[in-house]
């Protein structure tokens, strides 16, 4: 089970979207999943949008935390923390904060986004090191990814099989995130039936998901674009993340 339950893993799976006309989000919301790896009830996830200022520049300061719970816990621990400062404005990323621990494997970085020059300084306090990568003119943090999306201007455009992606800057690396869209559905939920998106993220196939579409996630179909449920097919058992509350959303829920 090692790794199975990283917050980076869920923040993946929940890249939802928007059109660029409507803002999704704002200042307080949040959103608390519960996790079950198979039968399992493992553990929490949450976001959370605040307000900052950095470098004179008015931006979102998003937190997501991720940890296991009750028995789980004890025979594997997690306790992750992921920060991203983006600019409200042009959703670009400026600071991201990595510290986690999942069953003793740690990382513990800080992120500084040079937009002038596509750079980003990574620092890394466990090895004490620093490195500084090129990265696409357009490229997100896990974070900030998952906001510019749910403005994204094309994806309420999609038909059934078209894919979208974007750069994403992750563990030192930029790599595509490509999402496809495969239809909508109602789900139904401790809050009651929501309409919904569906998409499949394609994934690396090998040590943690079973093959490329091992994942699936619905989207509220409403001008929130928040995730619902979360399914993955993993190497070794499944993982599900269900969402068990929400507040200070931008707009109504649509129900059926």
């Amino acid at each position: 089970m090692k790794r199975i339950f990283s917050l980076s893993i869920l923040f993946i799976l929940i890249n939802s979207f928007n059109t660029e006309e409507i803002d999704s989000y704002s200042i307080g919301e949040f959103l608390k999943f519960r996790i079950h790896y198979g039968l399992v009830n493992a553990g929490h996830a949450t976001l959370e949008v605040k307000d900052a200022t950095l470098a004179g520049k008015k931006m979102h300061h998003v937190i997501g935390k991720g940890y296991t719970t009750g028995m789980t816990k004890f025979f594997f621990k997690v306790d992750d923390n992921y920060e991203s400062y983006f600019d409200k404005e042009t959703n670009k990323p400026y600071v991201f904060i990595r510290k986690i621990n999942e069953g003793g494997y740690t990382k513990n970085q800080q992120g500084y986004f040079n937009q002038a020059n596509n750079t980003v300084l990574v620092k890394d306090y466990k090895n004490n090191t620093e490195k500084t990568f090129k990265v696409p003119e357009e490229v997100q943090d896990i974070i900030s990814s998952f906001y510019h999306l749910r403005n994204h201007p094309k994806v309420d455009e999609l038909k059934i099989d078209e894919s979208i992606s974007i750069d994403m800057f992750f563990d030192d690396e930029t790599f595509k995130f490509k999402l496809k869209f495969i239809g909508k559905e109602n789900i139904n939920t401790k809050f009651g039936d929501i309409n919904c998106m569906v998409f499949k993220p394609f994934v690396q196939a090998g040590r943690v998901f079973k093959e490329e579409e091992s994942l699936t996630v619905w989207i509220s179909d409403d001008n929130n674009k928040i995730p619902v449920r979360i399914k993955a097919s993993l190497a070794v058992g499944s993982l599900k993340a269900d969402l068990e509350e929400y507040k200070g959303l931008k707009h109504p829920i649509k129900f059926k």
